[in-house]
């Protein structure tokens, strides 16, 4: 008996370098290169065109540089990696991972943390934004940490614009040497994809 072979249900899915992969959403024998054929990636559900998400990052912070003029002030390079969870169990902002490099100066009145961070889902698209702890939404009085401002994204996200109030909340420190502090940063994420 000859068997025909299956057509491929599914399409292509770009990857965050911006390759295109063949997908199937059905389980099977399949025709194509295997090096350019896969599962269509789990969360590429539809994304909602506009939103408010409250969600958390939980970060670790990792010193990366310091200058120290003794007196005079303190500039710290920071990286910090964690995850999103987002507090309404949704699936906006919620599980992708997140990192961020800023620059922490601290010299008589100055004292403030500017910065970018790049958030990732599981399909590998992504969302940019800057951040200034000085930029405060007094309307939000319990995001007093500062705002991030959603620039821009890729794949699902691209288009996204939006602002996050954030607040800083302080973890226990983190044992062993090299200045590693944790914190959970909740946001309240006003965003719209256009």
């Amino acid at each position: 008996m000859v068997r025909e072979p299956q057509r491929i249900k599914g399409g292509t899915h770009e990857t965050a370098n911006g390759h295109h992969t063949l997908c199937s959403k059905h389980a099977g024998p399949a025709v194509g290169s295997a090096s350019h054929l896969g599962q269509c990636p789990a969360q590429s559900a539809e994304v909602p065109k506009k939103g408010v998400t409250p969600y958390v990052t939980h970060f670790v912070f990792r010193p990366v540089q310091n200058l120290d003029v003794s007196g005079l002030g303190t500039v710290t390079l920071l990286e910090a990696t964690g995850t999103t969870e987002n507090l309404k169990g949704e699936k906006m902002l919620d599980k992708m991972s997140a990192r961020c490099e800023a620059l922490s100066v601290n010299s008589g009145p100055k004292n403030y943390i500017d910065g970018a961070c790049v958030l990732a889902d599981a399909d590998g698209d992504m969302i940019f934004s800057s951040f200034d702890t000085r930029d405060v939404d007094s309307s939000q009085p319990d995001m007093k940490c500062g705002t991030h401002i959603i620039t821009g994204g890729t794949g699902k996200y691209k288009g996204i614009t939006g602002s996050e109030p954030f607040a800083c909340n302080a973890m226990p420190t983190l044992a062993g040497a090299g200045g590693y502090t944790a914190m959970d940063i909740s946001h309240n994420a006003s965003w719209e994809i256009k």
